[in-house]
């Protein structure tokens, strides 16, 4: 399998809640791994390709939930692919520090 991410990931375990953009339907699952690019997100219920979401995320590190705009990219029974939309400046560097501190360990 050729590997076609463009962002290394770093592994995660994070409780996260999932919202449609228009804010119609929540459902909840864990954060996974992440990268700069995205995140997959275990969940029994995923939504479906194509679906505009909101990620509430909860990283230890952070007082405040990061808010994370994105859109799902693919679908499995555990779970779903989730592409980040645009980040702001926190978010972005909270990624980037969990990924950098992931890659410190290996």
């Amino acid at each position: 399998m050729v590997e076609q991410r463009r962002s290394h990931r770093a592994p995660l375990d994070a409780a996260v809640q999932i919202t449609r953009k228009n804010g119609a339907e929540a459902t909840s699952g864990i954060a996974r791994d992440v990268s700069i690019g995205g995140v997959f997100v275990e969940t029994v219920t995923p939504l479906p390709f194509g679906t505009e979401v909101v990620l509430h995320l909860r990283v230890p590190s952070q007082k405040e939930e990061l808010l994370l705009p994105g859109v799902v990219r693919w679908t499995r029974q555990d779970g779903m692919g989730v592409q980040f939309g645009l980040l702001g400046a926190r978010e972005t560097h909270v990624i980037t520090e969990i990924v950098r501190k992931a890659a410190q360990a290996v």
